[in-house]
Parts: structure tokens; sequence; C-alpha cells
């Protein structure tokens, strides 16, 4: 391993758990972040640089500091409704930028790049469990920023670039021993909204449509802990480094393989809070797909990854953090 990895994003809530990751394997996470959506509260492995990665001047900054061997790249937009109000913002800071901050990789010899990406970019299943081999169809601009990302890493692997898109299912869940957690500002994702709502911390929860066709009527999907998310950064890190000097790019699923209904999701954290979670029917968000369940099987083989934690460790850890975090 690398003594030092460049996280970006690393004061969010992936991010965070990352450099956190990373740290108990013996490696300093040098976090590059605005603080636009992250918090100074969450860098406590190793240092903060603010920047942006769209700042190629600011990156060869800290690039000479710190010497970076490998890239983490989490930072970006990552609510799917904003993205369809506001499409260029959403391609741009995603997108564009980061073909800046892997332009910034192949000037300064990068032997890894690991991507967040997102199970997003699959659209409309074709199949019940979604494997790599999916074709690519994006259903809003969000899932597009990050499929064009995918498609510029595959060709800066022609000019020698290592990376690996972990394509995320549904991140969920907070590092156990409660120092840190989903902080968003507002709260989008499921989890942390039902817990809320359930705690009297917020007002009901919304369910964006029960027309789906589904078993339900709403939508499943596949929910992964966020601390299985992180192992499987530093695995992807590791396998990235024991293949052979030519550039490649390829992509993993991250989820559990199993699926859940919003509504089933629902009736799980009422069941583990012990109270109900006060809820109303709302109108579909533009940009979802119906279904989202991933094949992991390649992450499996080829990282030796599988999620530990299931949908009510994800609850429960969530219920922990909610309680105490920083507001």
């Amino acid at each position: 391993m690398p003594q030092q990895v460049l996280v970006t994003g690393g004061a969010g809530y992936i991010g965070s758990h990352v450099c956190k990751a990373l740290a108990e394997q013996g490696v300093t996470p040098v976090c590059y972040d605005t603080l636009e959506k992250g918090h100074r509260w969450a860098v406590r492995w190793g240092p903060l640089e603010r920047g942006d990665i769209g700042d190629g001047e600011r990156l060869d900054e800290v690039f000479a500091r710190h010497r970076p061997r490998a890239i983490i790249h989490l930072a970006g937009y990552i609510e799917v409704g904003e993205s369809v109000r506001e499409p260029e913002r959403y391609l741009h800071n995603n997108s564009t930028k980061t073909a800046a901050l892997i332009d910034a990789a192949l000037r300064h010899a990068v032997e890894a790049f690991v991507f967040s990406s997102t199970c997003a970019v699959y659209g409309v299943p074709q199949s019940a469990l979604l494997a790599e081999t999916h074709r690519i169809a994006p259903l809003s601009p969000y899932a597009e920023s990050k499929a064009r990302v995918e498609v510029a890493l595959g060709g800066a692997a022609a000019r020698g670039l290592r990376a690996a898109s972990l394509r995320y299912f549904n991140a969920a869940g907070a590092d156990p021993g409660g120092c840190i957690g989903e902080a968003h500002a507002p709260e989008t994702h499921l989890l942390p909204l039902a817990v809320d709502a359930a705690l009297g911390l917020a007002p009901p929860l919304t369910l964006l449509g029960t027309d789906y066709p589904t078993e339900d009527g709403s939508c499943v999907r596949d929910f992964i802990h966020v601390g299985d998310l992180a192992d499987a950064h530093v695995r992807a890190l590791q396998w990235l480094r024991g293949q052979s000097a030519d550039g490649r790019h390829e992509a993993f699923n991250l989820g559990s393989g199993s699926g859940y209904s919003v509504r089933q999701a629902i009736a799980e954290t009422a069941r583990i809070a012990r109270r109900p979670v006060p809820h109303q029917v709302g109108p579909r968000r533009a940009g979802d797909s119906p279904r989202l369940v991933g094949d992991i099987a390649k992450a499996g083989r080829e990282l030796g990854w599988r999620p530990t934690r299931d949908l009510s460790q994800q609850i429960e850890d969530t219920l922990r953090w909610r309680r105490t975090m920083p507001r």
C-alpha cells in the first residue's frame, strides 16, 4: 500500500469512512475537499487540503506537498432529483472537473485511481441482478455524469492509468463507533429520512412513488453498509497496485446482492426503532429506476470482497448516529 493516498471528497459521508479504513491499514489519507458539502469534523485521520478537483494548479500544489501515489475520487454532487433540475451544473461539476483530476493523475504518475461511480448508470434493469456487463443507459444527469467519467477513465487507461470504477448501490449505515456518519443538508437518502421521521427529528417521510412495476409498487433497492463500501475501496486500491504496469480500467458492483422495497425498508426501520415511521405518499422522482439490485460476484472474485453487515445492522447504526450527530 502507498504511504499516502489523495481522497477527494474525504470530508463527506463515504469519503470519511474511506479515510478511516485507510488509516486502519497504516495509510495516511490526504483529504482534498472544498467543504461545500463535506464537514471539517469528519476529517480525523489525515491532513485536510481545501481545493476543487477542477483546479489543476491547486492539485499540482497538493501533489508536490504530499506526493500521493494513488487517488480515491469521491468528490461530486449526488442528488438525482437536483440533477434533473440542474443538469449542466451536475455534468460540469462531476464530469468536466474530474477530467482535470485525471489529467493531474497522469501528470504525477499516479499508480492507482479508484472512482466512486453508481449503479444508476444501468438505468432500467434488463435482468433481475445487474452485472457489470449490463448495458449503460443512465436515466438522470447524475448517472450520466458518472458514466462519462467511466468513459474518460477508459481513455486514460490507454495512456497508462490503472483505474477501478466502483458502482455503488444504496450506501447506508454509519461507523459502529458513532464518530462519523451521514450528514447531508438537505438529506435525501431513505434510511436517515426514515430514522429521523421515527425519532421525531424531521417531518414525515415522503414515499416517492407507489406505482412502479414491483411487488408492492415502491422502488426496490440494494442497501450496502458504508463500512463495507470503505473496505472495498481499500481492496480495489490493493488490487490495482498488484496489476501489471499497463493501464487498465475495470468496473465493480458494490451491493449486497439482495433487494428491499422502500416499503420493506420503512417497515424494518419501524421494527428496529420500536416506533412507527410517519410517512406520506408522493409522486415519482424523475430519474429513478424501479429496481436496482447488484450481481456482486466480480468484486468477490477479483477483490476478495463481500458485504458483512445486513439491512438491520445498517438501520441500527443509522439510529445510533442520528441520535448523536452534529446538527
